[in-house]
């Protein structure tokens, strides 16, 4: 599979990119549909017949389906179930507001909120923000999980480092948890979050007491997930503790799932010049150095090593001119580094090339992970991406035998005073969320690679006008 020998050739890409202006133009609809990402629907979807009693006219709905008339979506029964679910809670939230819960003048019940999950691909981004664009709150945020978290680690670290020193012989015990959510109350009264997963035990710990304050003070959530609640943080270290916050989230949100059965990422569409090459295949190393210096000259910029900050902490990139950064799998996953990383690269770059990824397998648990939450990040901050891959997408990861570092597992083991029978089950030590979580960055991929994506991604001032 020579990727690269497809017939638009690498040099015609940037001039391509020139086509903006002229493209939106002769493609209104692009610039009133909200951000698709990649969904659509099966042809036998548009003959199921709906429930006209259940479909009041809103803007909401409305909205759909203009992007059903336009043909940028094909009506689908599975997404408009959902939509139909979004539109009752956007009707609710018109007239409520947690303030008076916050200021403890009456007890208004909140409305539930809710949990959209399925298989990768069906849409569940794509209704989630088509509802938060139309819901009518001043003290809404959108974010996702990731990001989330992230945030709350920040809060919590800024908030031991502002609490007096302890003096010698005086212990006392202090919990961030209930202020920040407090605060976090005060500052929104619905949250949207995309990709809601738990894999960090440091997160699932703090997850209940977090949630049961925000929940307390009236705070409504939607979220999206690959996962139904029951299997989040599947075979987790010490999961039994986080099972409580998996019996609040579904008492305080409608669990419905959105799954067509098919993943409308990899459904046919134009493609955005040949954005995946195969390091096996001759030129294709010297094909992507001619993509990033074509690129490169659009860049008010010279060629040279960036430096950023993040957390205090300094992430070195070799290559970068502009907003582009040419970075190798060994930069961005064979190092320690995180979800906060891959913020900052995002928002310092629009592009991205990632040189060098190689088969990965169970034995690269870590560099896996850090290559599903890199591209989880770039995939939502709409950061465009240029690879060069030991093997296809489909087959770049090798899942092969559960088996890992079996030395560093060894290790783990004894400082987590395990059994070895109980590694056996967690999925830290199986792989089993990285087999799971990895479908997604291959679907997210996909869809990075088409014409619609990179367009969306083009930070330039003169064409995000």
């Amino acid at each position: 599979m020579a990727a690269y020998a497809l017939p638009l050739p690498a040099r015609c890409l940037s001039r391509y990119l020139l086509k903006w202006s002229s493209l939106m133009k002769n493609r209104s609809w692009c610039c009133k549909v909200f951000v698709v990402r990649g969904c659509a629907t099966r042809a036998d979807d548009a003959s199921v017949p709906t429930n006209p009693a259940a479909q009041k006219s809103s803007v909401l709905l409305d909205y759909y389906d203009s992007m059903v008339g336009h043909g940028s979506l094909r009506e689908d029964r599975h997404q408009r179930s959902v939509l139909l679910q979004l539109d009752q809670l956007q009707r609710v939230l018109r007239a409520y507001d947690n303030t008076q819960l916050l200021k403890l003048l009456s007890r208004p019940k909140p409305p539930r909120g809710l949990y959209v999950h399925g298989n990768v691909g069906t849409g569940k981004t794509m209704l989630m923000d088509m509802f938060y664009s139309h819901v009518e709150s001043s003290r809404k945020k959108r974010v996702h999980f990731n990001a989330f978290m992230l945030d709350i680690h920040k809060r919590i670290h800024r908030l031991k480092q502002s609490l007096p020193k302890r003096r010698l012989g005086k212990m006392t015990m202090y919990d961030p948890i209930a202020p920040i959510a407090l605060d976090i109350s005060r500052e929104t009264c619905l949250l949207c979050f995309d990709e809601f997963q738990v894999t960090d035990v440091a997160d699932a710990m703090i997850l209940k007491q977090l949630f049961e304050t925000l929940f307390r003070t009236g705070v409504v959530v939607v979220a999206t997930s690959n996962r139904p609640p029951d299997e989040l943080y599947r075979n987790g270290l010490q999961r039994a503790t986080f099972v409580p916050f998996i019996h609040m989230l579904k008492e305080h949100c409608q669990t419905t799932c959105l799954d067509s059965g098919m993943d409308y990422r990899k459904r046919e569409m134009p493609a955005a010049g040949v954005l995946y090459y195969l390091t096996t295949e001759p030129g294709a190393e010297r094909a992507v150095d001619h993509l990033f210096h074509e690129l490169a000259q659009g860049q008010n910029d010279f060629t040279r090593p960036r430096v950023l900050t993040v957390l205090g902490r300094k992430l070195h990139l070799s290559r970068t001119c502009g907003s582009i950064a040419d970075c190798t799998f060994q930069e961005l996953c064979d190092q320690p580094l995180g979800a906060s990383d891959y913020l900052e690269i995002s928002r310092v770059f629009d592009t991205v090339f990632i040189r060098n990824i190689p088969r990965l397998s169970l034995r690269m648990k870590d560099q896996a992970r850090r290559l599903t939450t890199l591209i989880d990040n770039f995939y939502d901050q709409k950061v465009r991406v240029v690879v060069l891959a030991e093997a296809p997408l489909e087959s770049l990861f090798d899942q092969g035998p559960l088996v890992g570092d079996e030395e560093r597992d060894r290790v783990l083991l004894d400082d987590l005073g395990l059994t070895q029978d109980a590694g056996d089950r967690l999925s830290l030590f199986t792989g089993e969320e990285e087999i799971f979580a990895f479908r997604r960055t291959i679907s997210r991929l996909t869809e990075m690679q088409t014409e619609q994506y990179w367009l969306q991604g083009d930070r330039r001032p003169d064409k995000m006008k």
